[in-house]
């Protein structure tokens, strides 16, 4: 049998629970946790405090956790390469259950443009391998699944009733096509015919409760929505981007070892999530290898001790955003942030200014307060949810609008007391700006009328959510957001990293979460890529050679390719999620959105340099 195998950030961001994957003769569904095998050596547990804490928190606030459970984070399981018994892995049912026969029928005469193709079922297929219907004259055909499943806005997705939805009540067992003419992709051209001559066009389907009432399922489950459902289902191509937005939580850790012991504690504090006393650690020395060979030689007494500072750090940490953490340890400027070893979580130099500094390179620089060289970081990324038909909305500063493990009713688990995740390592480089160079520019004259469109386009973009959109991130945020993206590009040009490989954090952060004028600002440039991209060091070694790169940077953006009509773009309530830009297209400002902590939103190059567009925002000159 093939081998079917992704990559564990695949399952963290891609391919999670609730999500579909063609195989070559049939499209699964990814299952949910109870259904990952993870069993002896299959998985690690992943040593995250901060993220811990913060997500056990809140999901205890809105009733989603036992108040007597303590959440974990684990890998996704690892096949066992050298073949020995059961390979581990995630299951995935077969949906949807209905295919479709790749043996073609055409017509003749005036219908010759028609093509016609069997609709059957899984249980229809012949039982060897299940890759082919047999007609009743012998004849065999190579099946494929059908593109189109149903779904409802909690997520809640199942087969489409097909016989329902062509015959109504009417009981009938004739056998059914896929009718498609012409060559478009117009659903107007395919239709569903069934043998006693009713059809339905898929252009009939899009119309509201045409698929009928949503009754709950969730295949990746094997079960129903408990509450129920009643919502009007809505078509859903398989293979449309709008099937899966994963809800992902990322945190960068940061340095808290104070000696030997508490290092060691720190590094294994995911495998004593269920120490509470001090004979608890007895327990975890007796029955797992790990803690005993790491801290066999330490009292019981004082690990604990150890623990139990990390916990009481992560708590206070687990009240506020995490970003504010991160700007306040990489903006201390410390000489070393962290300390220089293999197993450091964070190692960090801030530069001083005469080595990163270009007076001759004719850009004022008067702005930025520091640059730190980030040798090593550990990125963190923590599964807790999906949405469908549109990607749940982000908030600014890094913390979760709504989270819970069931994301507008789209559970990745029944009862979980643990969340996937994944640990990346990489480097990066970060920008501290001067906040008071900052404030008195967003009290400029054209700086605020600027503020105010976008505001305006805002606004009418957050009505798309019934649920309700993220507060606005601040015209302050809209600056750091295109700089970063302008930089990221600059230096993939540079120090030839990939584009895709690099990932920004804004930090445009106020203690309040009210006020528009930030009193935290920079911007964090990094690598964390499960390959060899993030270690290569091309990235710290950028930092020299700052000034060049933003100059650079800042050249290109004045004049985009699609300008004038870059430049002059307004944001407005026609164009979607451009009404939270000002000028930024796909020829200056938008990156792949892997990298992008915002999905592309809330850019403009208007308040960074001159444009076309004349609006005099600019930052710099």
């Amino acid at each position: 049998m093939t081998k079917n195998s992704q990559r564990l950030s695949q399952l963290i961001s891609t391919f999670g629970p609730g999500s579909m994957i063609d195989l070559p003769t049939r499209s699964v569904i990814v299952a949910g946790l109870e259904w990952w095998d993870m069993r002896g050596n299959s998985f690690t547990t992943i040593p995250e405090p901060r993220l811990t804490m913060r997500l056990e928190q809140l999901l205890k606030e809105q009733g989603r956790l036992d108040p007597e459970v303590h959440l974990s984070l684990r890998t996704p399981p690892v096949s066992n390469e050298l073949g020995h018994g059961a390979p581990q892995g995630v299951a995935a049912p077969v949906f949807p259950t209905w295919f479709v026969c790749e043996q073609v029928e055409t017509g003749s005469g005036p219908n010759s443009s028609l093509r016609r193709r069997r609709l059957v079922r899984w249980q229809d297929l012949d039982t060897k391998g299940r890759r082919k219907f047999v007609f009743d004259d012998g004849r065999k055909s190579e099946v494929t699944p059908i593109r189109f499943v149903c779904a409802c806005e909690k997520g809640h997705m199942q087969d489409i009733d097909w016989r329902w939805v062509v015959h109504g009540a009417v009981q009938c067992h004739e056998p059914m096509w896929i009718e498609e003419k012409g060559t478009s992709a117009d659903p107007a051209d395919t239709s569903v015919v069934c043998g006693c001559e009713r059809r339905l066009s898929l252009q009939d389907a899009f119309q509201p409760g045409r698929l009928g009432k949503c009754r709950g399922e969730r295949p990746w489950l094997m079960d129903r929505d408990p509450e129920g459902c009643g919502d009007n289902l809505k078509l859903l191509t398989r293979t449309a981007t709008n099937t899966y937005f994963p809800q992902v939580y990322t945190v960068i850790s940061l340095p808290a070892e104070e000696d030997e012991l508490s290092r060691l504690v720190d590094e294994l504090s995911g495998d004593l999530a269920g120490v509470q006393t001090v004979d608890d650690v007895a327990q975890a020395k007796k029955f797992n290898p790990r803690v005993s060979a790491s801290l066999g030689a330490y009292s019981n007494s004082d690990i604990f001790d150890r623990l139990k500072r990390i916990r009481d750090g992560a708590r206070v940490d687990a009240s506020k955003s995490p970003k504010l953490s991160e700007f306040d340890v990489f903006a201390c400027g410390i000489a070393e942030i962290g300390t220089n070893s293999a197993s450091a979580k964070l190692y960090a130099q801030t530069l001083p200014r005469s080595v990163w500094e270009d007076t001759s390179a004719g850009i004022d620089l008067s702005s930025i307060k520091g640059l730190v060289a980030v040798h090593r970081l550990r990125e963190v990324s923590c599964l807790y949810g999906f949405t469908r038909f549109e990607a749940a909305p982000t908030s600014a500063d890094g913390d979760i609008e709504d989270i819970q493990l069931a994301v507008r009713g789209a559970p990745i688990s029944r009862h979980a007391d643990w969340l996937p995740a994944i640990e990346q390592f990489g480097e990066g480089l970060f920008v501290h700006f001067d906040e008071k160079a900052v404030a008195p520019w967003l009290q400029e004259t054209d700086v605020a009328a600027r503020q105010g469109k976008l505001i305006n386009g805002y606004e009418h973009w957050q009505r798309r959510f019934s649920g309700g959109a993220p507060t606005y991130p601040g015209t302050a945020y809209t600056l750091l957001h295109s700089l970063s993206h302008a930089l990221m590009a600059e230096i993939a040009l540079d120090c030839g990293y990939p584009a895709s490989s690099l990932k920004e954090r804004i930090y445009a952060l106020s203690d309040s979460r009210t006020g528009t004028v930030p009193e935290r600002c920079g911007v964090l440039i990094y690598t964390a890529t499960p390959g060899a991209q993030g270690t290569l060091g091309g990235l710290v070694a950028a930092g020299s050679r700052f000034t060049r790169i933003l100059k650079g940077a800042l050249d290109r953006l004045k004049v985009c390719s699609n300008d004038p009509v870059c430049a002059d773009h307004e944001p407005d309530g026609r164009s979607g999620d451009r009404a939270t830009h000002g000028a930024a297209c796909h020829g200056c400002l938008l990156i792949a959105e892997t990298s992008c902590e915002m999905r592309n939103l809330f850019l403009d190059r208007s308040l960074l340099v001159p444009t076309m567009g004349g609006h005099g925002a600019n930052f710099f000159d």
